[in-house]
């Protein structure tokens, strides 16, 4: 009886701390931020779960200690609209960071879930894609 009761509460630890790690690894906001650059590549793109990813090169010194490029996937439509509808200018957006990236969520620790700014010009230059 007692064997069983010490496994029974064994099995309830192991789910809970699963459940723990699995919370703060993919749902724990670890921080958040802003960050701007001009923007490389907006695409849509997965085999199963089609989400928005993005590439944001970012201007300063270019040394070979850290990388100028911020990798990001977007979750909300009207975000990935604006973003689409402006590749090649400067933007400005705020993310938020998480510790691991789910499939649904992204291919990208980094969430975009606003855009601050689009600088650029305003006038068409190109064929617009349909």
């Amino acid at each position: 009886m007692r064997r069983r009761n010490f496994f029974t509460y064994f099995i309830i630890i192991i789910i809970a701390g699963l459940g723990i790690f699995f919370y703060t690894h993919f749902y724990w906001q670890f921080g958040s931020g802003t960050k701007a650059g001009t923007l490389n590549t907006f695409m849509r793109k997965g085999y199963v779960f089609k989400t928005y990813e993005g590439k944001i090169i970012q201007s300063g010194f270019k040394a070979n200690v850290q990388s100028n490029e911020f990798n990001f996937s977007v979750t909300k439509e009207s975000v990935a609209q604006t973003l689409l509808n402006n590749a090649g200018r400067e933007v400005e957006v705020h993310y938020i960071e998480y510790f691991g990236a789910l499939p649904w969520r992204g291919m990208e620790k980094y969430i975009v879930d606003s855009v601050y700014e689009v600088r650029g010009s305003d006038t068409k230059n190109g064929i617009s894609p349909k």
